[in-house]
């Protein structure tokens, strides 16, 4: 997540990268809104996603005025 990153995509989102893969996904149903990723590594993104949401939303709400997002645990 980044601050102030709601002009491209204005859906809440996060960015995720694997090896040389990049992707943005929305937050609130997991869609691809840009970039790639394997599928399986898409599976598991949208997993976590699911599992965060309302985490993932707070800290946008925290990204778009500028400040630092709160750490969420990654997906083991």
């Amino acid at each position: 997540m980044y601050c102030f990153d709601e002009g491209q995509h204005r859906k809440p989102h996060i960015h995720a990268r694997y090896q040389n893969f990049e992707a943005s996904f929305a937050i609130l149903d997991g869609e691809c809104l840009a970039g790639t990723m394997p599928p399986n590594k898409m599976h598991h993104i949208r997993r976590w996603i699911d599992m965060h949401r309302e985490e993932l939303l707070i800290n946008w709400a925290l990204a778009v005025e500028g400040e630092l997002p709160r750490r969420i645990k990654p997906l083991k």
